[in-house]
């Protein structure tokens, strides 16, 4: 059996060794690309200096708005050595007669001026050119394509998923090395015959994966043969050179979005709220646009610097301002509205944990869910009233029939197991998905079996397996929040806490007030590896001893009692059958 207490230190990142690190001066010159994205920084020089009968084309995986392209762009533009030719063509109108030819100097209306090129948005227009006409004349205008020339253009997949001409053509001028001129508008015809013009051009194709997956079912040879690289989210700590390579980068977004001089002090909380956005203790986010929100948020409160103080105003400001439906969803607890036991002990009920995402809502919320559990006599069923409702998602579903599995691997042995029980999220009036209750729902199970009541002081968050063995979950910092809240609002008593996955603790990064809270021995946090861990914490008893009463004992008792009861809920004549064979 493994059941950990966890202590205070446990439950936030610890940035005490570093301290030194931090009052170092870090460089503010721009963003070193090689060192937060090694792998990103290797593949874009392949690109650039790859054989020319290789794709033109890459993919990367990475948020596709215009901080994430900037930051390609920069890197690329590193790589390509300027340009020892004039790229492009000149186009001259006589008469509405168009002519071309190569360009010869910069000057010319379609040479190309940039070695590389981004644009989140954009229509075709600004893609491709267009003609204008102005009463009798014509004036021909260059778009992205003509003035990358030579060069690398980069693209949100986004915007050519959701214009399809868009990408048709763009693909046909990249891979014929020849540029058509087309109308913009598909129903109207070319006002004036324009001859085509050579195109050298490289395309990098930036999207999340979702869009990169509905890429690849359009073009599978394309994506198959196209060099494929990924914007790593998170920084793995591996030593304090990792640490120090963090705030470097933070250093440089912060001169990067001309922001103020980040402090000393700032950094271990910069580091807190960083391991909340990834969710691991060991990871830190390299989201430019996060890192520049927290500190923009900050820099009203800088003197002149971000210091620690600043980054603590302006989480309040920002969790007060963002606070009044958590506000709601407590008062619907605290005054009934809502059933959330947390004092005493109930058979086959436990409060189990969620995570709430509004619609419109900023972030997600922890909120205590109160499952319960009834048994009766069956055939070992167990229902899944949630999936009946059809308010029950397909890992929900998926949870209760783990449950199901290790509860008749469990304690059937060679016999029917005798007992059915139905299973429900009470007071749910929307979809119910994901497995991270079936540990609570599992225990609330056991206790309806046992006859044997459950603290309500406890909440319970983990999946399980078929063998009972407690697995990672996510939301772990909202959902223990969320517990506290209720608890904190009715006043600690000491007892109270939450029993949550082994494999959950580097994820902890929690509010201020519940480390004082555990710290101060008012609340507490236990981390078990398997049910049998959990159940003796919220029962008082052992799941199994010889020489005592414990849990399995007494579902076993039951199991036998139902079993010798077995011939009264027979139909009548075969009662008697039975009666004359004991005669």
């Amino acid at each position: 059996m493994t059941i950990n207490q966890l202590e205070w230190q446990q439950l936030l990142p610890d940035t005490t060794p570093y301290a030194g690190l931090f009052a170092q001066e870090y460089s503010s010159e721009p963003i070193n690309f090689s060192a937060i994205q090694p792998r990103l920084h290797r593949a874009l020089d392949a690109f650039c200096h790859q054989h020319e009968t290789a794709s033109p084309f890459m993919v990367v995986k990475a948020v596709d708005n215009r901080a994430y392209l900037a930051l390609i762009n920069d890197c690329i533009e590193k790589f390509l050595t300027p340009r020892l030719q004039t790229f492009g063509s000149r186009y001259d109108i006589q008469q509405n007669a168009v002519t071309r030819i190569d360009a010869e100097s910069p000057e010319d209306n379609f040479a190309a001026h940039s070695l590389s090129l981004y644009e989140e948005w954009l229509e075709a227009e600004q893609l491709f050119g267009c003609v204008r006409q102005c009463g009798d004349s014509y004036t021909l205008v260059p778009g992205l394509v003509h003035e990358a020339n030579g060069g690398v253009l980069i693209l949100s997949v986004r915007t050519l998923l959701a214009q399809p001409y868009l990408w048709l053509w763009l693909k046909q001028t990249v891979l014929s090395k020849r540029f058509q001129w087309r109308s913009t508008d598909e129903n109207k015809p070319l006002p004036l015959s324009i001859p085509s013009m050579p195109v050298e051009l490289k395309v990098i194709l930036v999207g999340d994966r979702y869009g990169l997956g509905a890429l690849q079912e359009q073009e599978p040879e394309l994506i198959e043969q196209a060099l494929y690289a990924e914007f790593e989210d998170d920084l793995t700590l591996s030593d304090e050179d990792d640490v120090a390579k963090w705030c470097d980068y933070v250093t440089r977004v912060a001169c990067q979005y001309k922001l103020p001089e980040v402090s000393a002090d700032a950094y271990p909380l910069l580091i807190k709220e960083g391991v909340r956005r990834s969710g691991d203790q060991e990871r830190l986010p390299l989201c430019p646009l996060f890192i520049s929100q927290l500190l923009s948020d900050a820099a009203r409160w800088a003197s002149p610097s971000i210091t620690a103080e600043a980054l603590i105003q302006s989480r309040e400001e920002k969790r007060w301002r963002e606070g009044y439906l958590s506000e709601m969803v407590l008062d619907d607890i605290d005054l009934g509205q809502v059933h959330i036991d947390t004092e005493g002990a109930v058979i086959g009920q436990i409060n189990g944990l969620s995570v709430l995402e509004y619609p419109g809502h900023p972030r997600a919320m922890g909120e205590p869910s109160r499952i319960s559990c009834v048994v009766h006599m069956g055939d070992g069923e167990v229902t899944d009233i949630e999936r009946k409702s059809e308010l029950g998602g397909n890992l929900h579903a998926k949870g209760i029939m783990i449950m199901q599995a290790f509860i008749t691997s469990e304690l059937a042995a060679d016999q029917q197991f005798p007992f059915s029980s139905s299973i429900v999220f009470e007071q749910s009036y929307g979809e119910v998905d994901g497995d991270s209750a079936s540990l609570a729902g599992l225990c609330a199970l056991i206790s309806a079996l046992s006859q044997l009541p459950i603290s309500q002081q406890i909440a319970v968050t983990g999946s399980v397996d078929q063998f009972g063995n407690v697995q990672t979950i996510g939301g772990i910092n909202e959902k223990v929040e969320g517990f506290f809240d209720v608890c904190n609002a009715r006043g600690l008593t000491g007892s109270q806490g939450i029993i949550l996955p082994l494999t959950n603790v580097r994820h902890l990064c929690l509010k201020d007030e519940v480390v004082e809270a555990v710290q101060q021995g008012k609340f507490n946090l236990w981390a078990v590896e398997h049910v049998r861990d959990a159940l003796p914490l919220l029962t008082g008893l052992p799941y199994i001893d010889e020489n005592a009463p414990c849990i399995l004992s007494a579902i076993q008792e039951r199991i036998a009692q139902a079993g010798g009861s077995d011939r009264h809920r027979l139909p009548w004549p075969l009662r008697w059958i039975n009666w004359f064979n004991r005669g």
